[in-house]
């Protein structure tokens, strides 16, 4: 007997836990049934459930749909990635213990999902299709990203209100983002001009990174925090403009989502 694929355990555990949810909320059957039971796969699922929030009057679902599909099945790694951010969001956000909620209902996921397949689009070429999945990725959940910014996977816009990416950003693999987050630039100033997020980052309530600058591995910004220089690896940075005021306790500040900044009290010192 051959063992299951990550990918087909993920979609079998969805399929469980929607029949469980159809089974204990009967006013949430149909729309379970729609969204996971009646799909073969987790692309068809997500390719539903996406396209019918991005539709409006004038630009139907199945259209929509019918391009989220080719992307699929074209590039697996967007699929993929989806997978890797649910997890994420599973294992990090302590009011979530399973796979179907994100996927459901959390608008951040959703946002993140959409913004990828507005970069697949950007990246064939299709320019005005991925500036329609922005702006109406904007107008649906409040989240505002360029198609040509560069998000990784492991990724976690959590609440994701009011979240601002500008073009040149690079949020990489295993990063968790709260609400109100502006990535910008710092003028009108073309090129490469906006904030490199690299792994294991954390970034606070509010935090506004301004320019061409990188937030080093690991560290963690303040809530409310303004960055306009390079902040290091493995350190916390806070205020207006944002310092150095210590270490994280942990090496993946985007997995244990502790924001108070007053435990990171590690001496912090930078080597010659």
């Amino acid at each position: 007997m051959h063992a299951l694929s990550p990918s087909t355990d993920f979609w079998l555990s969805l399929k469980k836990e929607a029949q469980t949810v159809a089974e204990s909320e009967p006013l949430l059957a149909s729309y379970v049934h729609a969204c996971i039971s009646a799909h073969h796969n987790f692309e068809s699922s997500l390719s539903f459930i996406l396209s019918s929030k991005m539709a409006d009057e004038v630009m139907p679902a199945i259209a929509i749909r019918e391009v989220f599909d080719e992307a699929y099945l074209l590039e697996p790694s967007i699929s993929e990635s989806a997978m890797a951010d649910i997890n994420a969001i599973r294992a990090r956000d302590a009011a979530v213990d399973d796979f179907l909620v994100p996927l459901l209902h959390f608008k951040g996921f959703h946002a993140v999902q959409v913004h990828r397949m507005a970069h697949y689009l950007w990246l064939h070429g299709r320019h005005q299709l991925a500036l329609f999945l922005q702006s109406r990725n904007s107008a649906t959940f409040g989240v505002d990203i360029h198609p040509a910014a560069k998000i990784g996977k492991g990724v976690m816009f959590d609440h994701a209100t009011g979240i601002v990416v500008g073009e040149t950003a690079v949020i990489e693999d295993n990063v968790s983002i709260l609400q109100s987050v502006t990535l910008g630039g710092t003028g009108n100033e073309s090129g490469d001009r906006h904030p490199k997020i690299r792994q294991g980052v954390l970034v606070g309530a509010g935090a506004k990174i301004l320019g061409n600058i990188e937030i080093g591995e690991g560290s963690k910004v303040g809530a409310g925090s303004v960055v306009l220089d390079n902040v290091p690896p493995h350190v916390t940075v806070v205020g207006v403009p944002a310092k150095v005021v210590g270490r994280p306790v942990c090496q993946r500040p985007c997995d244990s989502m502790r924001q108070n900044v007053l435990e990171d009290n590690q001496p912090y010192s930078q080597k010659p």
